[in-house]
């Protein structure tokens, strides 16, 4: 279970204060896919990151009892200067997990060749956000935190073995996906919510959030 209480997030633009949410109170529970549509700008990644750990609301609470992924796409937790095989052990050492299994899984799905061996400093994004992806889906997790959907990676090799796990992942895992299109939400998601002005509206179907998506566009 995820559960926000009364959450609020803002910040100093410099010129105003940007409010992200004000005390929004929601609970995701195991079994629930939840999308949430928001326009570019409204702070869907700072939802993500508080989702996961990351940032901290300003006030209320946030009570995790679940085992909640990073955001896909999340590059903190690796070493630039390793490389994709180092970096994958190291992650699997962190969770308890075989760093063997965990290294050929990533090395199975990313199909770097010997780029894979190699410090990710020298990769281009899209092939780090590739490593990033393959390790979000080594780590079982109850809930998948998802910003915008697939990363942004031109290998349909690569995209076709992902989506194919992260379906698999689906059918015993929970997503929350935050995006600013609806129809990376259909595949996934039985209800949905619509961020806007720092409040989230919440819907039982995503049927009803486009509706009030595409009305207030």
């Amino acid at each position: 279970m995820l559960k926000f209480q009364n959450v609020s997030k803002s910040f100093w633009t410099g010129t105003q204060r940007k409010v992200i949410l004000d005390r929004a109170s929601f609970t995701v529970e195991l079994g629930q896919s939840l999308g949430i549509l928001a326009e570019n700008g409204t702070g869907k990644t700072t939802l993500i990151n508080m989702m996961a750990g990351l940032e901290k609301p300003d006030e209320g609470d946030i009570f995790r009892t679940s085992r909640i992924s990073f955001p896909l796409g999340f590059m903190g937790g690796l070493v630039q200067k390793h490389s994709a095989a180092e970096n994958a052990r190291y992650i699997a050492r962190l969770y308890g997990l075989d760093p063997d299994y965990i290294e050929a899984f990533c090395r199975y799905l990313v199909h770097l060749d010997e780029y894979f061996d190699q410090p990710m400093n020298t990769y281009s994004s899209g092939m780090g956000a590739r490593v990033s992806f393959a390790l979000l889906l080594a780590l079982e997790f109850d809930i998948y935190l998802i910003d915008e959907g697939m990363p942004g990676s031109t290998d349909a090799e690569f995209n076709r073995k992902a989506g194919n796990v992260l379906h698999e992942r689906l059918t015993k895992s929970t997503v929350i996906i935050v995006s600013h299109s609806p129809v990376i939400l259909e595949r996934y998601c039985t209800r949905a919510a619509v961020l806007r002005d720092g409040t989230l509206h919440m819907f039982d179907s995503l049927e009803k959030a486009k509706d009030m998506y595409d009305y207030d566009a």
